[in-house]
């Protein structure tokens, strides 16, 4: 008798439910329009990031120019009409600035925080005024993006291979450099003095092996000194003849109680500065420098992409001095001469003067060139006689 009202009870329940529902739908039912009433809206997007060139330094006004716009906002994928790469001079500038155009519709698709990269080629018109130094991007907020460098000329790859001697490890024969352009200098900056302090620590041996009559002492100085502490140098002995042998090695012990004076142990610090010094055509600009196997007594390869620019090019630079390209290796930073400041002044000229009047080494210079899609091949054997003949009137004149 329960399971008869059970089941009569459950279609009475299920009725309500079933008017509800149908009072809540529509014919309508389903995906919410992306634009109320099916307008239209056009506008403007935005892009926040952009490169030049895959971010390269210098442009060629006959190459073509790589716009690439990161970070585009164009409210969803489908809503992209275009992008319109709008250009105006502005002093030495010429300013690219992209619109993104946006047109939104009814239609449903993804819409990411940000577009995929989107790249741009465009030739540059090769007359354009030659007070045009600089090729700049900016957003919509006129903000300044990214930027490069505008020249006319063309790029030329130099790859050296200099023989670095031996003689450059010896701080007594410096300066020293190697021969003509490109040449390697190294130059004694300074000298700081240094004191260490240490003393000596018994050893006692608990297993002799050989009697031998005559013994010797065997001090065991470190490899390295600390200048914060004072060092136990273990004093040891050993047979005076070669052919004995006066302990184990592991068969020492040290006695900490048995410790002598305190000594003093002098030392100074040599600080000493590489140079990659090159003269190169007036005007030039070092754009690319690299250098690898800095090993001395063994041939040290450069890689220089230089821009050697036109007749009609007003730029310069930059570079260390007008027609000279100076790179400190020691710290990899170029050596830039700055007109304002006298110090920068003073020291670039000093540095010329003693790479000018340095001893010369034996060296041996191999170039490659490469200017655009032709390669040449000239290998330059160096004269050494008048450089081993300079090395030995400096080494009798001491």
């Amino acid at each position: 008798m329960k399971r008869k009202s059970a089941f009569f009870l459950f279609p009475i329940l299920l009725f309500p439910l079933m008017v509800l529902f149908a009072g809540c739908s529509h014919d309508g039912d389903g995906p919410l329009d992306v634009m109320p009433g099916g307008e239209v809206v056009e506008g403007n997007g935005f892009f926040r990031g952009a490169t030049l060139d895959s971010g390269k330094s210098l442009h060629l006004i006959s190459d073509t120019l790589y716009i690439t716009l990161s970070k585009i906002w164009s409210f969803s994928n489908c809503s992209l009409t275009s992008i319109d790469l709008d250009e105006h001079y502005e002093d030495s500038q010429i300013v690219i600035s992209p619109k993104v155009n946006i047109k939104v519709n009814t239609d449903d698709c993804p819409a990411p925080m940000y577009r995929p990269d989107t790249t741009f080629k465009k030739v540059l018109d090769k007359d354009i005024p030659s007070e045009l130094t600089d090729i700049v991007v900016k957003n919509d907020t006129d903000s300044l993006i990214t930027s490069i460098k505008l020249r006319r000329g063309k790029i030329v790859t130099d790859t050296f291979r200099i023989f670095v001697d031996s003689a450059f490890a010896v701080m007594d024969s410096l300066p020293l450099r190697t021969k003509e352009s490109p040449s390697v200098l190294r130059v004694l900056d300074s000298i700081t003095p240094q004191k260490f302090y240490w003393r000596t620590l018994r050893a006692n041996c608990t297993r002799r092996v050989d009697k031998c009559g005559d013994v010797v002492a065997d001090t065991l100085y470190p490899d390295s000194w600390r200048l914060d502490d004072t060092v136990l140098v273990p004093v040891r002995y050993a047979c005076a003849s070669a052919d004995s042998m006066y302990c184990l090695k592991d068969k020492w012990e040290y006695d900490s109680t048995s410790l002598g004076k305190v000594k003093v142990r002098l030392d100074t610090v040599w600080h000493t500065n590489w140079y990659y010094i090159e003269k190169i055509p007036k005007c030039a600009w070092v754009e690319t420098f690299r250098y690898s196997n800095f090993v001395l007594g063994e041939k040290m390869t450069f890689l220089r992409l230089m821009f050697v620019p036109d007749e009609n090019e007003i730029s310069c630079g930059p570079s260390t001095k007008m027609d000279y390209f100076v790179y400190n290796i020691s710290t990899n930073f170029l050596v830039l001469e700055n007109k304002d400041d006298e110090d920068n002044v003073n020291f670039v000229d000093s540095l010329f003067a003693v790479w000018k009047s340095a001893t010369i080494a034996r060296d041996t210079v191999v170039i490659d060139t490469v200017v655009q899609d032709t390669v040449v091949r000239d290998s330059v054997k160096r004269d050494t006689t008048k450089a081993d003949s300079l090395h030995a009137e400096k080494k009798g004149s001491k």
